[in-house]
């Protein structure tokens, strides 16, 4: 079996307005989060959220895109345990930025994504899943 990498991006796109694109993964039920995705072999965390916009959103980020500088390290959930490496217990993920002049249509992922909503700042702080992105959205997304 092909383990997943221990390291992840995570993107948080938001308006000019103010307002925050929040994906519900299809598993874990009713789980609220922004853009995310492992790193793959020989790839940047910068390669990394430019695929995973595009993967998860059908949106081209590339000159908009920003590196916010934090990296975080937390415990891996356990719904995604499994795909690593038994000896694998924390994930380091490294958080970037989008910023769009208003909000736009989605096209996600239905194997991945089952809905997706645009919500003011802190309504999606709070409706977010992740304490790390609860965290990059009241620090990166303007009041």
């Amino acid at each position: 079996m092909l383990f997943k990498r221990p390291e992840s991006v995570l993107v948080v796109i938001y308006t000019e307005h103010g307002d925050v694109l929040r994906l519900r993964r299809k598993e874990p039920a009713d789980f609220w989060q922004s853009v995310t995705g492992s790193l793959q072999e020989g790839e940047e965390p910068g390669q990394a959220a430019l695929r995973e916009v595009r993967e998860e959103t059908g949106l081209q980020a590339d000159a908009d895109l920003t590196d916010s500088g934090v990296v975080n390290r937390y415990p891996i959930h356990p719904a995604w345990r499994a795909r690593f490496a038994p000896e694998v217990t924390e994930n380091t993920e490294y958080v970037f930025s989008l910023r769009l002049p208003a909000r736009t249509a989605i096209r996600s992922d239905p194997a991945e994504h089952v809905e997706y909503r645009w919500l003011p700042r802190e309504e999606a702080a709070k409706l977010t899943s992740s304490i790390t992105d609860r965290h990059a959205i009241l620090k990166l997304v303007p009041e």
